[in-house]
C-alpha cells in the first residue's frame, strides 16, 4: 500500500490556527445541535510515530467516538499535521452535524457509533456488525402480560392499548 503523506491531502498548511482551537470549534458545533461532548484528547506513540485526535460525544441515548489520524508530513512538519488533522476533524463534524437534520445522528455519524464493547462501527469487522447491529436496533421490550389478563392476548397476539 502506497504511504499516504499529509502534503498529499486537503488543508495541507492552509492554516495557522493551533490545532487545540480546531478542536474546540468542532465542541461547539456539537453543543449547538444538541450533543454533548464526554472526551477530547490527542496522544502520539513515539515509537511509530503515529498520532490522532479523539472526540467522544453522546446524542440523545447514542455515543459516538471520532479517532482522526495526524498523517505523517514527507517534509517533517509535525505542527502542520497536527493542524491539519485537527481541521479536517471540525470539517467532518460539521459536515456530519448538516446531515443530522435530515437523517439524524444515527445515520449521520453511523461510523462513529460505538457498540457496545466500546469499539466503533468503522473499526469492527462486517461479522462483529452483523452480531452487534440487532441489539442496537431491537425494539423496547413489551411489558409482561399480568397474570389472568387475557384481554390483552388475542389470538396469541398482543392487544394494543
Amino acid at each position: 500500500m502506497k504511504q499516504l503523506y499529509a502534503e498529499d491531502v486537503n488543508y495541507w498548511q492552509s492554516s495557522k490556527t493551533d490545532p487545540d482551537a480546531w478542536v474546540d470549534r468542532a465542541v461547539k458545533l456539537i453543543a449547538g445541535f444538541g450533543g454533548k461532548v464526554l472526551t477530547t484528547g490527542y496522544g502520539s506513540e513515539p515509537g511509530t510515530g503515529r498520532a490522532a485526535y479523539m472526540l467522544e460525544f453522546s446524542v440523545g441515548a447514542d455515543r459516538f467516538k471520532v479517532i482522526w489520524p495526524v498523517l505523517k508530513p514527507r517534509s517533517g512538519n509535525e505542527r502542520a499535521a497536527r493542524i491539519q488533522a485537527a481541521t479536517m476533524l471540525y470539517h467532518d463534524i460539521k459536515g456530519s452535524l448538516l446531515r443530522v437534520a435530515v437523517m439524524g445522528p444515527r445515520a449521520a455519524f453511523a461510523a462513529y457509533l460505538l457498540l457496545p464493547d466500546g469499539r466503533t462501527v468503522a473499526q469492527a469487522t462486517n461479522a462483529e456488525l452483523a452480531q452487534a447491529l440487532p441489539a442496537l436496533f431491537a425494539p423496547p421490550e413489551r411489558p409482561a402480560l399480568k397474570s389472568g389478563s387475557s384481554e390483552d392476548v388475542i389470538d396469541g397476539g398482543w392487544k394494543e392499548r
